[in-house]
């Protein structure tokens, strides 16, 4: 009997197909050759049960039925690949022996586990455990396969984190849904992550901006001129700091301190997810997700960079050779000139820039692959320009400066002025050349200081010097008025930022400590996080900006209120991290941490229960049901159906698909019940589309269905009978579209793709 291999992705399946069966028959959903079957899932095939399959009560939210915890967890197939479930089971048949290619990591064993729990797979498993799907890694990765016993604890942590998030996220939230009457999602990473939201956003209204002044003067000496600032009390009164500013123009001064020493700056950390995602939405503007995605394509469709979900920057030993190989590679092409001028003997594995095994756990630093690069979209390019950059950037040594500290005193009062000198770029090289110090061309750089005065910093490639014993010129001087400025609102970035921190936060000292390496989620699930919290409503983006709607607001407020701080204290879900951190290796037990939890959700549901419920437009008036995120949603009655459990879309009582699959419907607004328009497209969805604010959604869009038409395409307005012909036909009638010469066209709208219901434009012969 032939030996089954089981991917997480069809993409996967079929490179690794092509490396150890070649001459494999593909037979579309699994390839088989002389040796091996290689299938795949896709995703998730499987997930946790939701309540009414423990008993049909919860099918209705009613608080008095928590809490929810059931004896034994069941799992039931995802609806959309039932298919691919079944083909593996039959492949499973017909093989004496299974190899477990998922992901490298937690969710992907757990993506395993679960196929093996509910296909019953009696057969022996090995583990391929790799970190990038190049077929060089892909070969040694069999030829070493690891016995799956080895990632046992790693299943149970996976088991634990999925079987606790259930129990919090299902219990709280039907618990403050229910006694509040609007849909409330609470979840033990994303509630603590609003929490930060919203304290940050306190902190910017309660902040009072102070007026103050600044005396700048420019001095002269002997053909070096320099800038200071006024050093001292923080001046308030415009009058004495233009008093000061005459004071000193045109009058002699003297060096009264000058520091000149050299400093060296080594290469930043090579990129883990969190420290990627964070600089992608500094310099291109992309949302977490996006970043996630991008590298997900480049590491599982194009193989040209390593398994991205990781939290380290640093590799092992045995890394060091395949970096040099992929140096060689990288010197012919697009970065030839970068890597032709890299020293190779400067990454080693004494290096511990780069090379720290304590700090790597199931993964190294993200690493560009011994793969060319074949065809990129512009934003792929991006991201794979952002690693190879990185990664070449430890083959070069450091840029070093020579750091210039002067305090000059005229008639009494003192300037104080820093110049860093370029001596050498070193690594900075490498850098893009907009990224590359501003100093290169002289330029200043404004180094903010607790938030008040600037210090007067310079950075110049020309050589700088003063000399103490001779006296200065105060040519020039200046006092402008300035304002402390309030804390910034968080974007993608600063926010991931804040999430892999957030054990820093702390106080107690003991814990803090404990938590050094914990944080709010794992890279792989801080982007779904943040995604979470836009859909639900609880936050909008004005551009760069988080802003917090008044529902993720007072939803904040009420879970405090409830005597329940710790669902929004990164406390809580850092203690989980390192726990579940701990059971991977075999050094807590599950048992005790789903104890815990259990007690934990008990005290949740108490505490609730006994709260004052919310005002009737403490939500604001898209948040009772409806949501905001994406225009999707349906109801407004606490208590009725839930067709999803922490992912939990409630619908009202005059929409609610019963279990025959009938719906009854009803378009009366005031009733705040929405039309049923259509059936989902989507397949295996049995969805309906129902209208949002900006757009047409299916209401199953919690349990993953991604279709939604936008109220807008080309121009036109998509009003509700034209979404019905889009879904029921594929597309409009012929619409007149205007160009910008002002010309028009004849036109079809066409429903391009019907699972997540993206248009597209079919012009007509007049």
């Amino acid at each position: 009997m032939k030996t089954l291999v089981i991917a997480e992705k069809p993409d996967m399946g079929r490179t690794i197909a092509a490396v150890i069966e070649p001459k494999a028959k593909n037979n579309r959903t699994y390839l088989e050759g002389e040796q091996y079957i290689i299938t795949w899932a896709i995703g998730h095939l499987l997930g946790l049960a939701e309540p009414d399959a423990y008993d049909s009560k919860y099918k209705r939210w009613n608080i008095a039925d928590l809490p929810i915890i059931p004896d034994q967890f069941k799992i039931v197939p995802n609806p959309r690949t039932k298919d691919q479930l079944k083909i593996i089971g039959e492949l499973a048949k017909r093989a004496s022996a299974i190899v477990n290619a998922c992901d490298a990591g937690r969710e992907g064993q757990y993506i395993f586990a679960l196929i093996q729990q509910q296909l019953k797979l009696r057969q022996p498993v090995k583990r391929l455990w790799i970190s990038d799907l190049t077929a060089e890694s892909i070969r040694r990765g069999f030829d070493g396969l690891k016995d799956a016993a080895e990632f046992e604890n790693l299943t149970y942590a996976a088991r634990a984190r999925s079987e606790a998030d259930w129990l919090i996220g299902m219990n709280a939230s039907r618990a403050f849904t229910t006694r509040h009457n609007a849909l409330l999602s609470v979840g033990r990473v994303q509630t603590p992550v609003l929490a930060l939201i919203y304290d940050r956003e306190m902190e910017i209204e309660a902040f009072q901006s102070q007026t103050f002044y600044e005396v700048a003067a420019w001095f002269r000496q002997e053909g070096v001129e320099y800038r200071g600032l006024r050093q001292g009390d923080k001046l308030t009164d415009a009058a004495t700091a233009e008093a000061i500013a005459n004071s000193v123009k045109g009058k002699t001064g003297q060096i009264i301190k000058y520091e000149a020493k050299q400093t060296k700056e080594y290469p930043y950390r090579l990129y883990d997810l969190t420290l990627l995602q964070r600089e992608a939405n500094a310099k291109y503007g992309y949302g977490a997700k996006k970043t996630l995605d991008i590298a997900q394509a480049l590491y599982e469709k194009h193989k040209v960079i390593s398994y991205p979900r990781t939290n380290s920057n640093y590799v092992t030993e045995q890394n060091i050779e395949g970096m040099h190989k992929t140096l060689n590679l990288l010197k012919n092409g697009t970065y030839s000139e970068l890597a032709l001028g890299a020293k190779p003997e400067l990454v080693h594995k004494n290096n511990k820039g780069v090379c720290n095994p304590s700090r790597v756990e199931d993964h190294h630093a993200i690493l560009p692959t011994l793969k060319r690069p074949g065809t990129l979209s512009k934003e792929e390019q991006n991201i794979y320009d952002l690693i190879v950059r990185r990664f070449l950037s430890h083959f070069y040594p450091a840029a070093e400066y020579k750091q210039h500290t002067v305090l000059t005193e005229v008639e009494k009062h003192q300037f104080k002025t820093s110049v860093k000198e370029l001596l050498s770029i070193g690594w900075k090289v490498v850098l893009g050349s907009g990224d590359q110090e501003q100093g290169a061309s002289g330029k200043k750089k404004a180094k903010k200081n607790s938030n008040e005065e600037e210090e007067a910093e310079e950075w110049t490639d020309k050589a700088f010097a003063v000399q103490p014993e001779l006296p200065v010129q105060c040519t020039k001087s200046e006092f402008k008025e300035k304002a402390t400025q309030p804390p910034k609102s968080y974007t993608e970035g600063t926010l991931l930022k804040a999430m892999e921190s957030a054990g820093k936060q702390i106080e107690n000292e003991e814990l803090r400590d404990a938590m050094k390496d914990s944080g709010l989620g794992t890279p792989a699930t801080r982007a779904a996080t943040i995604e979470r919290l836009k859909n639900v409503g609880y936050i909008t983006l004005q551009g760069k900006k988080m802003q917090l709607t008044l529902k993720g607001r007072t939803a904040i407020e009420l879970i405090r209120r409830a005597g329940v701080d710790l669902l929004t204290s990164p406390e809580m879900t850092g203690q989980w991290e390192r726990r579940l951190h701990q059971i991977s290796k075999g050094e807590a037990g599950q048992d005790k941490f789903m104890e815990n939890v259990k007690k934990f959700t008990l005290s949740i549901i108490e505490k609730v229960r006994v709260q004052a419920p919310a005002a009737a437009d403490a939500f604001g008036e898209d948040a009772r049901g409806k949501g905001k995120g994406r225009g999707r949603g349906a109801g407004n009655k606490a208590g009725n159906k839930v067709t999803s459990g922490s992912k939990a879309t409630r619908t009202s009582t005059a929409n609610v698909t019963s279990s025959k699959g009938t719906t009854s419907q009803s378009s009366t607004a005031s009733s705040g019940v929405r039309e049923v328009l259509a059936s989902c497209p989507s397949p295996g969805c049995s969805g309906h589309i129902i209208e949002g604010k900006k757009g047409y959604g299916c209401s199953r869009f919690k349990e993953g269905c991604t279709f939604v038409v936008w109220k807008e395409y080309a121009g036109k307005k998509i009003t509700s009978t034209m979404l019905k012909s889009l879904v029921e036909k594929g597309s409009t009638q012929v619409l007149s579209f205007k160009r910008k010469d002002g010309s028009t066209v004849k036109a079809r709208i066409i429903l391009k793709d019907v699972v997540t219901g993206q248009l597209s434009g079919e012009k007509q012969e007049v």
